[in-house]
C-alpha cells in the first residue's frame, strides 16, 4: 500500500514546554526535498505547564509539514506513543523525545539509511547538547549528566536495539510488532519501552541499523546531574526489566550484584570515580530487578 505521507514524526511530551519549543524550532529548520511529505504529531500526555498554550499557538503557524496535536490522558510515554502510532500516516515512522533538537539533515539521513540498506528500523546518533545557559558538556564527565548518548562510530552498521530518543522504523514493523507496552517507560514504571520493543522487532525477523548521520542533540538538565539521579534511574531500569525479562536470580542476577558491589568498593578505595559511578548504577539496576521480580510474585 502506498502512503501519501513519507514520514511521520511522533513527539510525546509532558511538562517540558521550553524544551518542546526548542525542538519545534529545529523541526522547522529541517532540510528535505519538496517532494517529501512529512507530518509531525505532538502527543500531549496531560501536561499541566504552559504546553497546551504553546501547542495552541503552534497550530496556527504555517509549516512545510503537516502538524497535528493529539491528547493522551492515560499517563505514560508508551501510551502517548501508541496514540501517535495509531494516528500515523507515514510509510516511515520516527520517534524523538521532547528534550532534544534535531540536526537540519536529521529527517533526510533517516530516509537515506533505508534507501541504502536493508534495515527495517534505524537508530540515529544522540549527542550531548547544551545546558540552559548554553554551556556544552564536559567530555570527561559525560556519564554524570544522565542523558542517553548513542555514538557507535562513524559508519552505518547493524545493532541490536533502539533508544527511543532518536529512532525510526518502517510501517511494516509497526504493523507486525504492534504497540509499545504501556507498563513501561516514563510516566509508568520508568524505562525500557524502547528496549522491549527492540526485542519484539528482532523476534519478528527485522533488522535494526545505526546511522551516525541522523543526529539529535540532547539538552543538559541540571536536575538530572549526579549520583542521586543516577541511582534512581538505574533502579527503575531494573524494575522495568523485571517486567519483560526472566533472568535467573540465583545464577545471574545475584552473582552480578555481588560482583559489582565488590568492584564498587574497590573503585572507591582507589579513587576511580567514573568507574565507581558506572558500577554503582549497575548495582542499583540489579537490585531494582530483584525487587521487581519479588514484588511481582507477591502481587500475582
Amino acid at each position: 500500500m502506498d502512503h501519501a505521507v513519507d514520514m511521520t514524526i511522533i513527539v510525546p511530551t509532558f511538562n517540558r514546554a521550553a524544551s518542546l519549543e526548542r525542538l519545534l524550532v529545529s523541526l522547522d529548520s529541517l532540510q528535505y526535498p519538496d517532494t517529501v511529505q512529512a507530518e509531525v504529531l505532538i502527543v500531549n500526555n496531560g501536561s499541566t505547564d504552559r504546553t497546551p498554550n504553546l501547542l495552541e499557538a503552534e497550530r496556527r503557524k504555517p509549516r512545510r509539514f503537516i502538524f497535528r496535536v493529539l491528547e493522551e490522558k492515560r499517563k505514560g510515554k508508551a501510551s502517548a506513543l501508541n496514540l501517535g502510532l495509531a494516528s500515523a500516516e507515514g510509510a516511515l515512522i520516527a520517534v524523538v523525545d521532547d528534550d532534544v533538537i534535531v540536526h537540519p539533515q536529521w529527517l533526510e539521513k533517516h530516509r537515506e539509511c533505508y534507501r541504502s540498506t536493508l534495515f527495517e528500523a534505524v537508530q540515529g546518533r544522540i549527542l550531548p547538547g547544551v545546558d540552559p545557559q548554553g554551556k556544552p558538556a564536559d567530555p570527561k564527565r559525560l556519564r554524570e549528566y544522565n542523558i542517553p548518548i548513542i555514538d557507535y562510530g562513524d559508519s552505518i552498521r547493524e545493532i541490536r536495539g533502539l533508544t527511543g530518543t532518536n529512532m525510526s522504523f518502517k510501517r511494516e514493523v509497526f504493523e507486525k510488532v504492534g504497540f509499545f507496552d504501556p507498563r513501561l517507560g516514563p510516566g509508568a514504571v520508568g524505562f525500557s519501552e524502547d528496549t522491549e520493543y527492540s526485542l519484539r522487532i528482532r523476534k519478528a525477523g527485522f533488522k535494526i541499523g545505526y546511522t551516525p548521520y541522523a543526529i539529535v542533540y540532547h539538552e543538559l538538565d541540571p536536575a538530572r546531574y549526579g549520583r542521586d539521579y543516577n541511582r534512581v534511574i538505574q533502579y527503575r531500569k531494573g524494575l522495568s526489566r523485571s517486567l519483560y525479562r526472566r533472568n535467573s536470580i540465583a545464577f545471574n542476577v545475584l552473582p552480578n550484584l555481588i560482583a559489582n558491589c565488590i568492584r564498587l568498593a574497590l573503585y572507591r578505595l582507589v579513587g576511580k570515580t567514573q568507574k565507581a559511578y558506572r558500577t554503582e548504577g549497575r548495582v542499583m539496576k540489579y537490585w531494582g530487578y530483584i525487587i521487581g521480580r519479588f514484588s511481582g510474585r507477591l502481587l500475582s
